[in-house]
């Protein structure tokens, strides 16, 4: 997989005029998948109910969007998320009634996978970085087959990079989905010699993984953003106010030297591409996004972009 994370923040980012130049932009780079990602709320970590809400995107808008893709050329990975307001970390989620937040979870996972099956989606995951509730391999089982009666496509779980290893239902999906967020270094580095090596070690314990659970592994996500110090902090948006255009390019390039051509390795969707025009978070230049910077140049020569 060669893709590419293009989230949404409001209910009709994917509606966007600059949604078909950023399908073009992905293109563009040698990926070959787009991931979206719709997203539902629940107002505190305890509680047992999610909903859509105003940041959510329309199913008209993902609808439009995935036709957008197939057309320019672009497999579709549907990666629905559940958020907490602000901040709030949605691997703190714990509800006190853990039984009605998976029979709400199901509802809201169902109406993706039926979206997925519509839209001929190519792949889908049925959940993100739930550590507070992934340890419950009956519940997630239970969600897995449920699952599968709407959609017949591939299935994986996006577990952050120090979740997957308590994951107990990967026999039940078709892909081990990992965020790989590792920190690389103890301090910011553009050597990707010095990356590669941090990498080693991950590399070997992944493969391992891979044997024992009869699976390949796919990369969710992985990204950095362009600034000074994201080597050592993969998974922050806010390091530093100093740009980093160098380290985040080293990176992407010690990742795919690291992974290319591994049998076990499924490949990464990189998260992100551009924001939304006017969406208030981070600037361009700071951000998570390749575009326009080196690391796009080593996603085209990596990736064979003509």
């Amino acid at each position: 997989m060669r893709g590419i994370t293009l989230p949404s923040w409001y209910r009709t980012d994917y509606d966007s005029p600059a949604a078909g130049r950023y399908l073009r932009d992905i293109r563009a780079t040698g990926a070959r998948w787009v991931t979206l990602t719709p997203t539902w709320y629940q107002h505190r970590r305890t509680d047992s109910l999610m909903r859509p809400t105003e940041e959510t995107a329309s199913d008209a808008s993902l609808r439009r969007i995935a036709r957008r893709a197939h057309t320019a050329g672009l497999k579709v990975m549907f990666k629905p998320h559940v958020d907490l307001p602000g901040d709030g970390d949605r691997a703190g989620i714990r509800p006190r009634a853990r039984a009605a937040w998976f029979t709400s979870y199901r509802r809201f996972i169902t109406h993706y996978a039926d979206l997925a099956a519509d839209t001929g989606a190519e792949q889908f995951a049925v959940g993100t970085e739930l550590a507070g509730v992934s340890g419950d391999r009956e519940a997630w089982t239970r969600v897995v087959d449920t699952v599968r009666r709407h959609y017949d496509g591939p299935l994986t779980y996006a577990a952050n990079y120090d979740e997957y290893t308590r994951i107990g239902f990967w026999k039940e999906l078709d892909l081990i989905g990992i965020d790989a967020y590792w920190p690389l270094s103890g301090r910011p580095t553009d050597d990707t010699a010095r990356l590669r090596r941090a990498w080693k070690p991950i590399s070997e314990e992944l493969a391992a993984f891979s044997r024992r659970h009869d699976r390949r592994i796919l990369f969710t996500e992985a990204g950095y953003v362009s600034q000074h110090g994201s080597t050592p902090a993969p998974y922050a948006w806010d390091i530093s106010s100093r740009t980093g255009d160098a380290e985040q390019a080293a990176a992407y390039r010690a990742l795919l030297d690291t992974f290319t051509d591994r049998p076990w390795w499924a490949g990464v969707c990189w998260w992100m591409w551009d924001d939304w025009p006017d969406s208030g978070e981070t600037p361009a230049a700071l951000a998570y996004t390749p575009h326009g910077k080196p690391a796009e140049r080593v996603l085209r020569e990596r990736w064979g972009a003509s």
